[in-house]
Order: C-alpha cells, then structure tokens, then sequence
C-alpha cells in the first residue's frame, strides 16, 4: 500500500473513526483501524464490535492495499504534523510496518494483519428512511441527557425511537429515562418510517452520531432492523447494534390530570436555580418551590453551607403549593428550552411534573419530585 493525502482531510477521517475504539482493549486488534486503499481513495474503519464507523476520503493512491495501525498513535502522529502538510503513507514489503512521513519526520509503526479486523458482514436492514441533519440533532439534543447511566437497567442506557400517533397523526417519536426524569421528542413521521419497529439506540451510539453529524448538512440515510442499525451521510457510515431489551410503558409516567399550570422567563428561573443550588449538598442537590400567586420562592439549605433563598415572578392563579426536585435535573430540562417562556404543570408534591416550552410543542419533559 502507498498513498499521498493531505493533513487536513485524513486529520477529520481519523477524528471520526479514532473516537470509536476504546483506550484498553483485551483484543488487540480493536485497538487498531482498518486501512484499505484503492482508486483514489482511503477508507479507515474502527469498531468496538458493538459499533462500526467507516469514514471514506480523497486520497493519491499509487499502491492499492489494506493493513491495520494503531488507532490513536496515528491519530496523534497526524494531528501534530504541520498544517498544510502532505502525508505519505506506505506499508513494508513483508507488511509488518507502517510508515508515515511528512516534510522531514518519518513514523514508523507495527502493524496487524487486516484477515484479523472483524468485519460486520453483510446485514438485511429491511427499513429504510431519511431524516434531514438539523431534525436528527434537534431528537439527539432534546433526549439524550435523560439516558440513563445504571448498567443494570442496561434497556434504559439509550434512546428509544418508534412510529406512533399524537392526536390521530403518526410522528416519530424519540424517548429518554434514567427513572427520575423522561424526556420524550416528536417529529412528523418521514417516509418510509411508517412500520418501523421500537429500537433502543446505544448510549455510545448516540453519542458519536452526534459528533459525526455536527458539522454535516447533508440528508442522513437510516436504515434498520431488529438488531442493527446504520446511520449514513456524506463519506461516513456508522452502524450500531441495538440494545435487546423492551423499553417500559413511558405512557404511564407521563401525567394527565396535573391542573396547576405555572409559566415562567425560563432563562431567568434557571438562572435562579443555579444560584441558590450553590448551597444545596452534594449528595442530594435539592431545591425547595413554593409556588403562589404571582411569584415562585426557591430555597435551598445544608448543615455545612447555610440556606440560599430566590424569588421569581410568574404567571399563576392557585392554591399554594410545595414541592422539591433536583437542581441538576431541572437545569438539565431548563436547557432545553430555546423559546423565552416555560410551562409547568404540576399537580402536588409528590406526583410527576411536565416542563414543555411554551413556543415549540415537539418536546416535552417529565421530573420526578423529591422530599426536602
């Protein structure tokens, strides 16, 4: 294998890929990236087994080949070359090594044979649909921070995607709960999603798909079955299994009959929160409303820092109410709300509570209260 490339383009290839494998591995060939080289261009492939990513790119090749190099060595190499450079790469003749040079440095590394990289073999993704770039960030973004982290609700350690109906018309529907908070996001159904089934998209997988398509405008292809998914757009294809577990009944926490509605300067209620939860401990980062006419009372208390207290006007006609929550997670919810104003209705102290924003109706949040 040999090729010419330019810096700038194998430094964004390799950012894309290099992400995917994890810092120790037990195998060492997860630790490296499948290089293959061939009418004029590289591809690179990363996986961890449960996530794939093949990222292609504009490259000079006079020698077509394949090898494996160390994912984050190379990466480092390349990203420490001057701006600007031309990168050589070309492997020995026995293929043993790999050597990388640009103006006067020259990289030598070991190499592992490219027959030991698994591959994911060919896949049946019977579904097939596209979502526009700034739709599939705007589900990402209103959804993700309610993943859960707890390894032994693995079913709850991602998003949930399914087809289903509000008001009688069909969305696409994207759902996040770590048991404390959910977030759910709707979108109008795209072609072809019509008959999709409920799948459960990886922490990991999510989070890299954000960053790969941060900068794309392009329309992103999704395809998919009941084990796997792929995401493709531009020169990147990210396929990822699934997680193979039933996402609970969501429905059932979300609440129907809360009546005290309260709308706030979302903004300024955060700023609020941020304040006073500066006093609340550690542990338990409690923050105490009292919800009255015209006016809402944030308090927070500890026995090593003292007490911290707030008032923010709202707009609300009701019975006084008391209720407490955690800081983190309301400021979690807070921003996500782009529009000025934030609604929240709530129906005592210790039943679930819906945020929505006043100005964009495809979000909607639900927080669990806490005792303080």
């Amino acid at each position: 294998m040999k090729l010419t490339i330019e810096r700038a383009a194998l430094l964004k290839t390799l950012a894309h890929v290099q992400s995917v494998v994890e810092r120790r591995n037990t195998i060492p060939i997860l630790s490296n990236v499948l290089m293959d080289a061939g009418k004029g261009a590289l591809a690179l492939t990363a996986t961890d087994m449960d996530l794939t990513i093949v990222d292609t790119v504009t490259a000079e090749v006079a020698t077509a080949g394949a090898t494996t190099a160390p994912a984050h060595t190379l990466y480092d190499i390349v990203r420490k070359l001057p701006e600007g450079a031309q990168v050589e790469i070309g492997t020995s003749d026995d293929g043993a090594q790999l050597t990388v040079k640009a103006g006067r440095s020259v990289f030598t590394l070991a190499t592992l044979p490219k027959e030991d990289f698994p591959t994911m073999g060919v896949v049946d993704l019977p579904h097939d649909f596209r979502l526009a770039s700034p739709d599939l960030r705007n589900l990402i973004d209103r959804t993700r921070f309610a993943i859960s982290t707890e390894e032994t609700r693995y079913y709850l350690n991602g998003i949930y995607v399914h087809a289903g109906k509000t008001d009688g018309v069909p969305c696409l529907r994207a759902v996040a709960t770590d048991g404390h908070r959910l977030a759910r996001f709707e979108m109008p159904l795209p072609d072809g999603a019509s008959d999709v089934p409920g799948v459960i998209i990886p922490r990991k997988a999510v989070a890299e798909l954000r960053k790969l398509i941060e900068e794309t405008e392009d329309p992103v292809s999704v395809s998919l079955s009941d084990t796997k998914v792929r995401f493709a757009f531009g020169s990147t294809v990210l396929t990822s299994k699934l997680i193979d577990g039933t996402f609970p009944d969501y429905e059932r926490v979300i609440p129907e009959g809360n009546d005290k509605v309260i709308e706030v300067d979302c903004r300024l209620f955060a700023q609020a929160v941020d304040r006073v939860s500066t006093i609340s401990s550690e542990k338990s980062r409690a923050v105490k409303l009292v919800i009255e006419n015209g006016g809402i009372t944030l308090s927070a208390s500890s026995p090593e820092n003292g007490t911290a207290t707030e008032e923010v006007e709202i707009s609300y006609s009701g019975p006084s109410v008391e209720i407490g929550f955690n800081s983190r997670y309301l400021l979690d919810i807070a921003q996500q709300i782009e529009g000025e104003a934030a609604e929240i209705t709530l129906a005592d102290a210790a039943s679930p509570t819906i945020v929505r924003d006043r100005a964009d109706p495809s979000a909607l949040y639900v927080l669990m209260p806490m005792r303080v």
